[in-house]
């Protein structure tokens, strides 16, 4: 990478934990807008996942990744092992402490102490111009960019949209554990989204308003249950009394033994 950046190439960095789909496609698309040579890195990353979490059963398929990356025209996939990422003996991590704290901190402790370290090691090791997260997961997209901006990391972090199903699902490697019946049923989150978009177009501020509306469409599924559905201030992820254009609604259910995630932007 040093020889590249010798010979004046830039190099965009996007960062996955594998199992590809359309969502990490378009990260990869628009990364070639921005660099002359794209790095994809793939790493089931252990510091992320909690002791009850689907860490083993985490999908993976490395020869798949590969030719999918290859029809991309990917030019380098970087994809080390867990003992070449934390060698024994570690004991320096990356914390952050406000944004951190809240909704998918506060659901999963540890998980983005997880994040922050591994992202922060791959962009010492790549060392890439810019580096593109998909904004489905938004809460870690905003951690990532206050993580470089007070750092001062010298690289640019380039938000990618989320990609959606036909029937407006996100895209989740994690999609793959919902059983037929299940998927219709995780369909009750993007309809929360919408529930809170639609009150928020016809007027409604109240942010306890919105977030009750939500957690009533998903609790009519029966087999949904809600770990958050909030409007978020996006300066520092605390929850609003008032919403208004520009905020985060973020909501996070569990379907069977599959956790999703999504969001929308308020008047977007």
């Amino acid at each position: 990478m040093v020889d590249l950046k010798r010979r004046g190439r830039t190099i965009s960095l996007v960062p996955t934990m594998g199992y590809l789909h359309e969502g990490h496609l378009s990260l990869i698309r628009l990364a070639k807008q921005y660099a002359d040579f794209v790095v994809v890195s793939i790493f089931v990353n252990p510091l992320q996942f909690g002791p009850t979490e689907d860490l083993d059963a985490y999908p993976r398929d490395l020869e798949r990744d590969r030719e999918l990356c290859g029809s991309e025209g990917v030019d380098a996939v970087f994809y080390p092992s867990v003992k070449e990422m934390f060698p024994p003996g570690r004991t320096v991590f990356v914390e952050e402490e406000v944004i951190s704290r809240r909704l998918e901190g506060e659901c999963r402790p540890g998980h983005f102490m997880g994040v922050l370290t591994v992202v922060a090691k791959l962009l010492n090791i790549i060392q890439p111009d810019s580096a593109v997260f998909g904004k489905k997961d938004v809460q870690q997209l905003a951690l990532i960019a206050k993580m470089v901006a007070d750092l001062n990391i010298p690289v640019e972090i380039v938000a990618g949209d989320t990609v959606r199903e036909p029937d407006g699902l996100a895209m989740s490697s994690r999609n793959r554990y919902l059983s037929e019946d299940e998927r219709e049923e995780a369909l009750c989150l993007r309809r929360s989204l919408l529930e809170a978009e639609r009150l928020f177009a016809g007027g409604e501020r109240d942010a306890t308003v919105i977030n009750e509306a939500m957690k009533a469409v998903i609790e009519q599924v029966p087999g949904a249950r809600t770990d958050y559905a909030a409007v978020i201030d996006p300066s520092d992820w605390s929850p609003c009394e008032n919403a208004s254009c520009g905020d985060i609604v973020a909501a996070a259910i569990r379907i069977g033994k599959t956790r999703l995630i999504d969001n929308i932007v308020l008047g977007d």
